[in-house]
């Protein structure tokens, strides 16, 4: 069956919903996250939790990385009315920083997130989500400075992508 150009909307919005979340990870922007989700969301990890938990959650293990970084692949989307499914490909880096478990290294996700959106008050955001780990690897971080002069960005709104925004 054709998609419709409200389909295709709904799909670009969609998509938009899971970069903000990868965003809201990795800026540590508890503010945007909360915006991906409904209020009465469930996300499925390990156990069921909702949004609040999951948030709390996400600040504890986030926490113990120096740097996060979540890319997103694939994205496909599947829209009926105002439900849809999507599954996202994401890979994501979380930097350790050297400790009593050894040096400095990456700890690198493969994964994907099967959710199911729905369109409330003219909003699509997350109503359920499920994680799944694909595989995972552990690489050491090696000598060097490889950032090429760049200072790198913060883990909050201090970071360039919040500062040099258009108004």
């Amino acid at each position: 069956m054709p998609k419709t150009i409200e389909d295709v909307i709904a799909e670009s919005e969609i998509k938009d919903v899971h970069l903000r979340y990868c965003r809201a990870n990795d800026r540590r922007d508890e503010e945007l996250m909360r915006s991906c989700f409904h209020p009465d969301a469930v996300i499925e990890l390990h156990e069921p939790l909702d949004v609040e938990s999951f948030i709390g959650m996400g600040r504890m293990v986030l926490g113990l990385f120096s740097v996060t970084w979540h890319n997103t692949g694939n994205q496909l989307v599947e829209v009926k009315g105002d439900v849809a499914w999507a599954e996202h490909y994401t890979t994501s880096s979380h930097r350790s920083p050297a400790d009593d478990k050894g040096p400095e290294r990456d700890f690198i996700v493969f994964g994907r997130y099967v959710d199911r959106f729905e369109k409330r008050d003219g909003a699509w955001r997350i109503a359920k989500r499920k994680m799944l780990v694909d595989y995972t690897r552990t690489d050491p971080v090696l000598p060097g400075d490889a950032s090429m002069g760049s200072s790198g960005g913060s883990r909050d709104r201090n970071d360039p992508s919040y500062t040099w925004r258009l108004d």
